[in-house]
């Protein structure tokens, strides 16, 4: 499991607009709730699963996708951030393992808390 939990950690930096190549994955009754910018590309948030799509090589042409279905989170936390620390936190403990996001100081983290809490509970 520490091979899985070593490649589960992003870092959210403000939201975007959510990308036409994302919006072409959804499924029929999904929809897309909110996106946010991460290192090289995009995280977005539906009615049904949390999406990340991470660039890969030099170019960023090679795309890996994550999909974290909310069906498959058992708890979550979520840390605002304080006077010294600059970065909330969102962790997410699936069957697969547990998941790290890092929120920068513009995104909300109690928005994205709501928005996760609507669909799990």
């Amino acid at each position: 499991m520490a091979a899985v939990n070593a490649i589960m950690e992003w870092t959210f930096y403000n939201e975007v607009e959510v990308p036409q190549e994302i919006q072409d994955v959804l499924v029929d009754g999904e929809t897309a709730e909110i996106a946010y910018k991460t290192v090289r590309d995009v995280a977005v948030v539906t009615n049904k699963r949390l999406i990340i799509a991470d660039r890969q090589g030099i170019r960023g042409k090679k795309v890996e996708v994550y999909t974290i279905p909310f069906k498959s989170i058992i708890m979550y936390s979520s840390e605002n951030a304080g006077t010294l620390d600059l970065n909330a936190e969102l962790e997410l403990w699936t069957r697969a393992g547990k998941l790290k996001i890092n929120l920068d100081k513009k995104v909300d983290i109690r928005k994205l808390d709501r928005l996760i809490g609507q669909y799990i509970l």
